[in-house]
C-alpha cells in the first residue's frame, strides 16, 4: 500500500477497457471502510457509467476529455438525507440542516474518496480528481437528481491508464509538518520552501509562456483568480443553501 501512495499521480488519458465488476465492487467496499463520524456514514458515492450521463458530466466539468475517456465517474456526496429519513422513521428529531452537519458529511465523503483512490490504484487503475466538482455543484445536483441534504463535494474518474506521467514534485516536509504547535513562516522560510519549485525548468517555461515575473502570479492571476474564487464560492454556498444545509435559527 505504501508503494501505491508514493507512486500516486493524476491520470488524464485512459484505455477503452471496462473495469470488471468485482474489481469495482471491491474498490467501493474499501470506500465504505473509511473512518466516519459516529459510524453514521453520512455520504453517498454515485457510480456513473452511462455514456449520456457522462457526456452531461463532461460538459459540467469544463469539457475535460478524461470524463468521457474513463469508463467510470464517481461522485462523492455529503449526504445527511438517508440518516435524517432514518431518524424521522424512528421517532427521533434530526437537527442536521446546518452548515456544521454539511461539513461533517463532507469530511466523511472525502475520507471515503481517498480509500477508493488507494484501492483503485492497488488494482492498477488510474484516477484523477476533478476540481470542478464544487465549482459546478449546482449543475451536478441537476444531472444526478440529488435531493435535499445531498451535496457533491468531490468527483473523480477512474480506469486503466493510457499514460505514465512523471510524479509531480511536493514541497519539503517542513513546509507542512509542525511539531507540537504551529510555527509561522519567516520570509527566509518561504524562500527556502519554494526555492526548488521556483527554479525548476517547468516553472521557467511557465513564466515565459504566461509572461509573468513569479510562479505565484501564475496562481493568482491565471489559475485561481480572486474573481473566479468569489464567483464559485457564492455559487457553492447557494447550492449548499438550496440543498437545505444553512439553517442557523
Amino acid at each position: 500500500m505504501l508503494e501505491t501512495i508514493f507512486t500516486h499521480r493524476s491520470i488524464r488519458k485512459y484505455k477503452n477497457i471496462v473495469i470488471p465488476e468485482n474489481v469495482l465492487d471491491e474498490i467501493l467496499k474499501a470506500g465504505s471502510r473509511a473512518s466516519t463520524t459516529g459510524n453514521m456514514q453520512v455520504y453517498s458515492i454515485i457510480v456513473t457509467k452511462d455514456e449520456d450521463l457522462r457526456k452531461q458530466l463532461w460538459e459540467a466539468h469544463f469539457k475535460q476529455d478524461m470524463v468521457l475517456e474513463a469508463p467510470v465517474h464517481l461522485t462523492f456526496c455529503a449526504d445527511f438525507r438517508r440518516f435524517t429519513r432514518w431518524c424521522e422513521q424512528r421517532k427521533a428529531s434530526p437537527g442536521y440542516d446546518n452548515f456544521l452537519s454539511f461539513f461533517t458529511a463532507a469530511i466523511d465523503a472525502l475520507l471515503a474518496s481517498q480509500n477508493v483512490v488507494l484501492a483503485a490504484e492497488s488494482h492498477g487503475l488510474g484516477i484523477c480528481y476533478l476540481g470542478t466538482a464544487t465549482y459546478m455543484a449546482d449543475r451536478i445536483v441537476e444531472i444526478l437528481n440529488l435531493p435535499a441534504y445531498v451535496v457533491p463535494v468531490a468527483c473523480l474518474v477512474t480506469g486503466y491508464p493510457d499514460e505514465e506521467p512523471p510524479l509531480t514534485e511536493r514541497l519539503p516536509m517542513d513546509a507542512i509538518i509542525h511539531q507540537e504547535k504551529y510555527r509561522d513562516f519567516k520570509p527566509e522560510d518561504i524562500d527556502r520552501i519554494y526555492k526548488e519549485r521556483e527554479e525548476s525548468n517547468e516553472t521557467k517555461e511557465l513564466l515565459e509562456i504566461n509572461k509573468k515575473e513569479t510562479l505565484a502570479q501564475i496562481f493568482t492571476d491565471n489559475r485561481y483568480t480572486k474573481k473566479d474564487n468569489l464567483y464559485f464560492s457564492k455559487q457553492f454556498l447557494k447550492t449548499i443553501t438550496q440543498q437545505g444545509f444553512m439553517n442557523h435559527d
